[in-house]
């Protein structure tokens, strides 16, 4: 279903998933550490978060 890929609710249209920059039209695909475009092979790593020490 193409609906959860948009929020509608407040009146206007807007995306819920990264558009892919290279195709213009494709969404990317939601991976545990990268978002990648299946259309032309595009790939983005998401940063690491440290965790903060935890002192005591």
């Amino acid at each position: 279903m193409v609906w959860k890929y948009y929020d509608a609710s407040s009146g206007k249209l807007t995306r819920l998933k990264k558009e892919c920059p290279r195709c213009k039209g494709s969404f990317l695909a939601d991976h545990k550490d990268r978002l990648s475009c299946g259309r032309c092979g595009f790939t983005e790593f998401k940063k690491k978060v440290k965790e903060a020490k935890k002192e005591g």
